[in-house]
């Protein structure tokens, strides 16, 4: 009976999540309307507010699950390069490409209706960069095990910072921006993979 109703919250936040998420790309953070995500998910407007509390709760996961999802796209870049520098390439290519592709994140980026939409990747973009540095750290230390953690943790966090400010201000093609994040990054990993092998 529990896994049931486990099974059927978890479905009811999604529908949710898919409702809003089919809704702000037109209407942006302001002109979303709870009642027209209920309307949308087929439930009432005070099932939204049990679920999430807030508005402005609602589009944090929103955005949430659509950094999930970014984070997913990059482990399996990750995972198919199996060496670091072509992993921070494929890793950022695919980050700007899938953005400009992705309807909420073009929206965010290039609409005046979703342009409220913008501080959750800048000014509140903290929880999307704490749960980026992360998932790039783990990468970074799996495939590169002579990385000191504290400065893989730097590196993941400078690359993911660069990332969101090509994706924010694009004056390249996603493979010219990834070229320039690994010039920046490459030496920097060398640097500190061979500080570490001297100190041994």
């Amino acid at each position: 009976m529990t896994s049931f109703t486990t099974r059927t919250k978890a479905s009811l936040r999604e529908a949710l999540l898919d409702a809003a998420a089919e809704l702000l790309p037109d209407r942006g953070h302001a002109a979303l309307r709870m009642a027209d995500v209920a309307a949308r998910a087929g439930v009432s407007r005070q099932t939204v507010y049990n679920e999430f509390g807030t508005k402005a709760a609602l589009t944090q996961a929103v955005a949430l699950r659509t950094t999930s999802e970014f984070l997913d796209g990059i482990r399996q870049r990750f995972a198919e390069a199996g060496e670091l520098r072509a992993g921070i390439r494929l890793a950022v290519v695919y980050t700007i490409e899938h953005a400009r592709e992705d309807r909420l994140v073009a929206a965010a980026l290039g609409t005046e209706a979703a342009e409220d939409l913008l501080p959750l990747l800048t000014t509140r973009g903290e929880p999307i960069l704490t749960a980026a540095t992360q998932l790039v750290t783990e990468q970074y230390l799996a495939l590169e095990p002579a990385l000191p953690p504290e400065a893989a943790a730097l590196l993941a966090e400078t690359v993911v910072r660069l990332s969101l400010s090509h994706l924010v201000l694009p004056t390249h093609t996603a493979a010219e921006a990834a070229d320039a994040v690994l010039a920046v990054l490459a030496p920097a990993v060398d640097r500190f993979v061979h500080s570490s092998s001297t100190m041994e």
